[in-house]
This record gives C-alpha cells, structure tokens and sequence, in this order.
C-alpha cells in the first residue's frame, strides 16, 4: 500500500444543508446533487460528504451518534490565513470551538465545527510547507 491517503467521507444528516456550508467557504462541486453523495477536488485528494447512515452502513460501523474520532485539517500558508478560515467558516455558519492561536508545538491553529459537528483543525505549521497546489510537504530529517 502506497503512503497516501485518497479520499476522507464526512458522514453528514443532511446533505444539501452540508453541501451549502462547504459551497459557503468557496469549494467547488461538479458531483450532480441527485447522486446522493458529494465529491470536492481538494488538491491531490478529494473529500466526500455522503448520508451518515449510509456511511455507516457502508463503512460496517454501529454509528452511536457522537464524534467519530477523526479532525480533517487544513494547513494554512501563515497565521493571518488560519484567522481569515475561521472568518469564512464563521460566516458559512459553522461553531467556532477554538479561536485561533499559539499552539504548544509552535504553531498557530483554531477549529471550526460543521453543521453536521465535523471538527476541522485550521493550522499554520512554521516547520511545513504548503506548496502552490495546497498539498503538504515535511521537513525532511
């Protein structure tokens, strides 16, 4: 298995209302909204919104209705761009569950929380570079 990771599925309770939100924050979808599932072409990986009971019943999980354990997260270029996110976010409609900040790793970060109650981590990392096409590059060791 190659060290990638393809695509992450957002199990959402309503799907036009979830698809607004992101549209909101300026992503663009070409998935036709009567297939019941949304795609965004997010560089070189694409994130998926889809019905949560179909997402459990397809992922073969009991869903117990609560967070599932996983915060997508994007990597902004400097720590005016993590507080400009939360704004859009903010105004999309999302809850703000921590404003942006110093971070004890060195970095500066805040989360934002979907409609839906997806936590999303908007961080600059001083240590990472976000290359033009928003893929992420480590410090090599």
């Amino acid at each position: 298995m190659e060290q990638r990771v393809s695509l992450i599925t957002l199990g959402v309770s309503d799907l036009g209302r979830a698809r607004a939100f992101y549209a909101a924050l300026g992503w663009h979808s070409d998935t036709d909204p009567d297939m019941g599932v949304v795609f965004f072409q997010t560089g070189g990986s694409v994130l998926a919104l889809w019905g949560r009971g179909e997402l459990a019943a397809d992922s073969g999980v009991e869903d117990g209705g609560g967070w599932g354990g996983v915060t997508p997260a994007y990597n902004a270029r400097s720590r005016e761009e993590v507080d400009a996110v939360l704004e859009e976010a903010r105004a999309a409609g999302a809850r703000i569950a921590r404003e942006g900040g110093e971070t004890f790793w060195g970095g500066y970060s805040g989360v934002f929380v979907d409609p839906d109650g997806h936590p999303w981590e908007v961080a600059h990392n001083p240590h990472w570079t976000v290359r033009a096409d928003g893929s992420i590059e480590l410090p090599k060791s």
